[in-house]
């Protein structure tokens, strides 16, 4: 089966993409670190910018109440794209990192106690790691990681060891962004809620590749960034239950996220805006709505098509090159390809891609105990989009083969 997807009009969406670098097509493979904006998403930020730009929830004139109304408008359409079951239950961020630091630094603050433990995995960004660490050495909690198999899945054996009443928060991620390797969260969903534990899932990796529905997964806290999903950077989403975030104390004081203040007591405001505290930012949140609408003007099962004959086109190329490996070999995988190279080093191999116009990511892409795991610094990683072409995937491959030439 092949993807019904107007892969040509799409591109014409995108404005960045038609341009060189160094003399040559802009060919970008790093999707993982970032999307590009589709016009539209550019133009709802301008838009905001030149023509309603006001503070919202505060003010009772025109341009505040379109600006509001756009605003709650976005929280809508998040909801919807995660199957929430309240607007309540969403709540506007910075970004993955900042919504996971909002669970740690309060649902883990009330919660944490000596003795108790914090299961992650060995594949986390380190966002999904520092948090827990900080909190875990704050209230004498354990931080247990579970370990990989040689192909990037986990160790569901381990996990079966890991996972005990002892075990408070399991924080994983749904897509691993240096291997792509899609993770069975659901089983370790229902696996963690036998033992009384919540889940939090880093989401980054996920939401631009495939639907999520949070009430079929039961998950307790789910996280994205926007920038991921081809909007603003700045911007993110924390989902929660209700009955959670209810129960947590605010992350932020400031103005928004109260009811009442006196000098001597101030009363919090009702979900979401109880962690929402002062100016947010409101053309990101605005950005986000518009980007979910562009989402929505494709098909899941064509993106989800195009990505996988992506992967599986540039997995068959570039397993031909001697010398390399490829890390990540999971059976349900995104469109994302690390490698290394006998010999060569991931930057210098990066740098000489870019000079012919590649763009792809080398390091260890914010997941340094992953590339211990392997023994290596990091790789090389290709990461697709809706907008990748089968075309720049021999382009890649062309450049690759060019600069290990050059480099052996």
């Amino acid at each position: 089966m092949t993807s019904t997807l107007d892969i040509a009009t799409i591109r014409k969406s995108f404005p960045i993409l038609d341009q060189e670098v160094n003399g040559y097509p802009l060919v970008y493979l790093d999707n993982a670190a970032t999307t590009q904006k589709p016009q539209q998403v550019i133009d709802v930020l301008s838009d905001y910018y030149k023509s309603y730009n006001a503070n919202i929830h505060r003010g009772f004139h025109h341009l505040a109440n379109i600006a509001t109304s756009q605003y709650e408008d976005a929280r809508e359409k998040t909801r919807s794209f995660l199957n929430a079951s309240s607007e309540t239950e969403i709540i506007f961020t910075g970004g993955t990192t900042d919504s996971i630091n909002l669970v740690a630094q309060t649902w883990g603050r009330q919660n944490l106690k000596s003795g108790d433990e914090i299961l992650i995995s060995v594949m986390e960004h380190h966002s999904n790691i520092v948090p827990w660490q900080m909190i875990a050495e704050e209230k004498g909690a354990t931080l247990k990681a579970i370990p990989i198999t040689e192909k990037g899945e986990w160790d569901i054996e381990a996990l079966e060891v890991l996972l005990t009443a002892r075990t408070k928060i399991v924080a994983i991620n749904h897509v691993s962004n240096s291997l792509g390797t899609i993770n069975p969260i659901k089983s370790i969903i229902d696996r963690a809620h036998a033992f009384g534990a919540i889940v939090l899932i880093d989401g980054a990796q996920a939401v631009a590749h495939f639907p999520v529905d949070v009430q079929q997964l039961d998950a307790d806290f789910y996280a994205f960034s926007a920038h991921k999903l081809y909007g603003p950077t700045g911007t993110g989403v924390l989902y929660g239950k209700k009955e959670l975030l209810e129960s947590m104390p605010p992350y932020r004081g400031g103005g928004e996220m109260i009811k009442t203040v006196t000098i001597a007591k101030t009363t919090y405001n009702e979900l979401p805006y109880k962690f929402e505290a002062g100016t947010p930012n409101i053309a990101g949140v605005i950005g986000l709505g518009a980007a979910i609408d562009y989402m929505h003007s494709h098909h899941w099962n064509d993106i989800q098509q195009h990505e996988n004959d992506l992967l599986a086109l540039a997995t068959e190329k570039i397993s031909a090159i001697a010398g390399l490996r490829i890390y990540g070999t999971a059976n349900e995988k995104v469109g994302v390809i690390s490698f290394q190279v006998h010999g060569v080093h991931p930057y210098d191999l990066g740098t000489l891609l870019d000079k012919q116009g590649v763009a792809v990511r080398a390091g260890h892409h914010c997941t340094e105990p992953l590339w211990n795991h392997y023994g290596v610094p990091g790789s090389v990683r290709a990461s697709f989009a809706l907008y990748t072409t089968n075309e720049e995937i021999e382009i890649f491959i062309g450049a690759l083969k060019k600069a290990l030439q050059l480099l052996r």
